[in-house]
């Protein structure tokens, strides 16, 4: 199972930046894809964006240009760099391995973290 660890959450003014980091051990030798998740409060979770076994990544629109997702296979850690903050990027932030077209069951078996909070102010 490739099971995840989220941290680098906190409190930041709008405009600020914050780096969150996912260790998820086995990632890379199971070709998992890796993906950010964030759950404001009263709303459902929505995906953020995906790094792919083929380093391949992808955005949801409202964080384009301002996110940008990294992997060092080294460390089996996942990153997500989050630059000009808004107030509606607070969430608590989750990743998650997910299997893709190429990695292993143990990518989706390890389920979810605990994830990192983000609180952002205007």
């Amino acid at each position: 199972q490739v099971q995840v660890m989220e941290s680098g959450g906190g409190s930041v003014q709008a405009g600020g930046s914050l780096r969150l980091s996912c260790t998820a051990p086995g990632f890379t030798s199971n070709r998992c894809d890796m993906a950010w998740y964030r759950q404001a409060a009263g709303k459902q979770r929505e995906w953020v964006s995906t790094v792919s076994s083929d380093d391949s990544t992808r955005y949801t629109d409202s964080v384009k240009g301002r996110f940008t997702i990294s992997k060092d296979e080294a460390k089996d850690t996942v990153y997500l760099q989050m630059n000009s903050l808004k107030p509606e990027d607070t969430a608590m932030y989750s990743c998650k391995a997910w299997s893709g077209t190429i990695g292993s069951m143990a990518c989706v078996t390890g389920g979810w973290g605990q994830g990192t909070q983000v609180t952002v102010s205007s």
